[in-house]
């Protein structure tokens, strides 16, 4: 798959998420990575469905929920701001799937692609490599 210039990259798992924008072109992409604002895990409802309490190991699964909620608020923000446009989006496939049920239309319309694949923490060599796979 080829990455056109400008294309945003956002890889995340259920704690953490980092952005890139393609600063080379499409046929030698170049990953320069993104300031990441912090991300507000306060909608707890992202985890619908599942209980929680102090002495339910489902509670750390609720707080990745609510960082999957928080993440695709700041990239729906950003798409409806024009801070993006194509956008690519690597996340662990619980993740990928929580992400989903929280997009705007404006992101739906930029999205490139969905990898269902954990690569945060990899190098931008892994990731490009993922993407070209893809």
């Amino acid at each position: 798959m080829q990455i056109p210039n400008g294309a945003t990259i956002a890889v995340a798992d259920g704690a953490k998420l980092s952005l890139f924008r393609n600063s080379g072109n499409e046929g030698h992409p170049r990953l320069t990575e993104l300031p990441v604002h912090s991300i507000d895990t306060h909608n707890k409802s992202g985890g619908v469905g599942h209980s929680s309490s102090a002495a339910n190991p489902d509670d750390r699964q609720v707080d990745e929920d609510a960082f999957a909620a928080g993440a695709a608020e700041l990239l729906n923000s950003q798409a409806m701001t024009g801070k993006i446009g194509d956008v690519i989006i690597i996340a662990a496939p619980r993740t990928l799937g929580e992400l989903r049920k929280h997009y705007h239309t404006k992101l739906k319309q930029g999205l490139l692609a969905e990898i269902a694949k954990d690569l945060t923490g990899q190098s931008s060599d892994d990731i490009l490599k993922a993407i070209a796979a893809a």
